[in-house]
């Protein structure tokens, strides 16, 4: 399927003279449900939460439920800010996959790059790469999740280390990332020095016994981000790494970036690029990195969605010390469509009341708004991802 025009405006572009941003690479997704959901699953999809809401409460009665009611009632045929039952009923009248389809349409993605380490949200099956492709009309290209591919290895402690090295080497050779979320299964402090060989299969020997279950040892999982850099160096791939705000299986001050610090030092000798993602509420601290190391890349992620009103005073947060040329855009959508059209909505409208600011204020010319956006929407992915 054709690519949209990376000129068009899209869905969120403010009417203001700000910069037209047009088709999005989006740097860091999930696919999404197509069957059919009800109320409650729909609405379970816009929090971060795995628990039921509290009594009297509801997902749609927050920034993000805002951001949904403005942006995605008019893809369905409904006025801005329709109330959340009377956008659930046209929802449920055009059906899912109708939904589905308008919604990742309005979205205007160039290229989505997707995490493959989740395949169900609402007990029900994500699409299909394929499928994804045909319902956005963009490019699709696997980003590989470095702790489902060591889940999978079949090897004695002994010979784990090799056999993990060689799985993610043939599960990434044809993607273009490879992504860790150490931040969910033991925190970012991450030593500079690499695990001794003797220490890993001795992990190893005690994860295998006790039945392989969820890979949350920090010898291992540090010995796998150790081995994921040797493998993105080979393969001229970056590595994402989760950071920041997530759902509660993450505890979140151990989620901070600047944790990374020391591991970020150790792995630039190799050249490989770490891309921080989401980052809030230590977006900052992403920032400095970003600035601090010549490897380290960010993006605001998920957080433009979250943070609905706000999205312009944080992405100005971010850019308060990012370099231009090291932030990208990305939705991490996952499960909804709909977080798909907010995701590329709230970011056109953020940096474009940013950069109307900007120019405004006399900080920046029109033409360095337009250079600003492009890099962020389109170029800084297509350059770091090598996705010509």
């Amino acid at each position: 399927m054709a690519r949209p025009e990376a000129t068009a405006p899209g869905i969120g572009a403010p009417d203001i003279g700000a910069p037209a941003v047009g088709a999005l690479v989006d740097h860091h997704c999930h696919s999404v449900v197509a069957a059919e959901l009800d109320d409650d699953a729909l609405a379970g999809l816009l929090t971060e939460s795995d628990r039921p809401p509290a009594p009297g409460c509801s997902p749609f009665d927050s920034a993000i439920g805002l951001a949904v009611r403005r942006w995605c009632p008019p893809v369905l045929g409904l006025p801005a800010h329709a109330p959340a039952a009377d956008y659930l009923a046209r929802r449920r009248e055009l059906g899912a996959a109708e939904s589905t389809r308008r919604l990742l349409a309005a979205a205007g993605l160039d290229t989505c790059l997707v995490d493959t380490g989740l395949t169900a949200a609402a007990g029900r099956a994500l699409l299909p790469l394929t499928e994804l492709a045909g319902a956005t009309g963009a490019v699709v290209r696997e980003v590989v999740r470095l702790e489902s591919v060591a889940e999978t290895v079949s090897a004695g402690a002994e010979d784990w280390p090799r056999a993990v090295g060689e799985a993610l080497a043939a599960a990434a050779a044809d993607a273009v990332a490879v992504k860790s979320v150490l931040a969910y299964r033991h925190g970012l402090a991450a030593p500079a020095e690499r695990p001794t060989r003797s220490a890993v299969v001795a992990a190893a020997g005690a994860w295998l016994r006790g039945g392989r279950g969820r890979l949350a040892d920090p010898v291992l999982l540090h010995h796998l981000l150790r081995t994921a850099v040797d493998v993105c160096a080979e393969l001229r791939l970056p590595l994402q790494l989760h950071t920041g705000f997530g759902d509660p299986d993450l505890t979140l001050h151990r989620a901070d970036p600047s944790l990374l610090t020391d591991f970020v030092r150790a792995a630039e000798p190799s050249g490989v690029p770490l891309v921080l993602l989401h980052g809030y509420p230590y977006h900052r601290q992403a920032g400095w990195l970003a600035q601090a190391f010549p490897t380290v890349y960010t993006d605001l992620g998920l957080t433009a969605s979250y943070t609905g009103p706000r999205v312009a005073a944080v992405l100005g947060e971010m850019l308060e010390l990012v370099p231009f040329g090291k932030l990208l855009f990305s939705t991490d959508a996952y499960g909804l469509p709909e977080l798909f059209v907010v995701g590329a909505a709230q970011f056109r409208y953020g940096l474009g009341m940013l950069l109307a600011d900007w120019q405004a204020a006399g900080a920046c010319s029109a033409p360095d708004a337009r250079r600003l956006a492009q890099l962020v929407a389109v170029d800084n992915a297509r350059r770091l991802y090598r996705l010509g």
